[in-house]
């Protein structure tokens, strides 16, 4: 082999070591979930979709049987958020399900976090179902929370997320506060009366006061307010002391004629009967003033 066949090889294998190496250090981030995701698929034995244009994988676990959804329709839907390694970012139970137009359901604040994140998949894949579909999405990092994650979140950079979606079938908003209402009573063992405005409610104590409650009645109550997963929304005070019209909605269908001074009850409200969200109150009347 003479000098310069021996220069040409060694040029050849230089040149092959210095095109790896750049190839490796240019390697995609697309790439490189793409890998990830493939990885934890294999692991666990799991089959999904990959879809060409995004390049996210989904699997549809439920198919649905309602109608077709634009994005122009009003969805309910359930989600959780967590790393492909199981820790749950964020959740939405079955007792506080998300209703916005399909078109919306892209934006999300993760845990209150300040910045509004845009997660395309998610509405695509929701997109895919039918009201009452149910489906698995794995969104690579550069979908999700990219190169930065979210350090207070434990979210580390170019984390891959699992987002579980549940769409339900109902596709009103009483629709929907029935089926919270009835999963809460469910969940809790209650025995609650159903009033016709369908608030529901169940007396402890009537009271042995003698001035009836009307909407114009001043009350004085102790109570406490919760939203149906049991959540305690803070007051200013666990007393207050207001004419009766000028309170909840339900609370104006359901006191007048059940209880007087002393009387205690709990009371769930729907939606449209408290403050555009189902709640669940503890409630004690001190005096009534006619």
């Amino acid at each position: 082999m003479n000098k310069f066949t021996k220069l040409g090889l060694f040029t050849l294998l230089l040149a092959t070591v210095v095109f790896s190496s750049c190839k490796k250090d240019y390697e995609t981030i697309e790439s490189v979930d793409d890998a990830a995701i493939q990885t934890y698929l294999k692991q666990n034995n799991l089959t999904f979709t990959k879809d060409s244009g995004k390049e996210y994988y989904y699997k549809i676990t439920t198919q649905g049987t309602g109608s077709t959804v634009l994005n122009q329709d009003s969805v309910y839907y359930t989600y959780t958020f967590k790393t492909l390694s199981g820790q749950v970012l964020q959740q939405v139970s079955d007792l506080m399900i998300v209703g916005t137009y399909l078109g919306y359901t892209d934006q999300f604040r993760i845990n209150s976090t300040a910045v509004n994140y845009i997660f395309a998949p998610v509405r695509e894949v929701l997109s895919k179902l039918n009201r009452g579909g149910k489906a698995t999405l794995i969104m690579p990092s550069h979908l999700a929370f990219g190169k930065n994650g979210i350090s207070t979140l434990n979210i580390g950079s170019n984390e891959n997320i699992l987002v579980d979606l549940v769409m339900y079938s109902e596709s009103k908003r009483h629709e929907i506060d029935e089926l919270e209402i009835n999963k809460f009573i469910a969940n809790n063992n209650l025995t609650l009366i159903k009033d016709p405005s369908r608030a529901r409610y169940s007396i402890s104590t009537p009271g042995t006061g003698t001035d009836a409650i009307s909407v114009n009645s001043t009350i004085v109550a102790n109570y406490t307010v919760r939203y149906l997963d049991g959540t305690v929304i803070p007051q200013a005070s666990d007393q207050i002391t207001e004419v009766l019209s000028n309170l909840y909605k339900g609370w104006q269908l359901i006191l007048p004629g059940k209880v007087t001074a002393g009387g205690k009850l709990r009371l769930v409200l729907p939606a449209d009967l408290a403050n555009g969200t189902p709640l669940d109150f503890d409630i004690e009347i001190v005096s009534v003033t006619n």
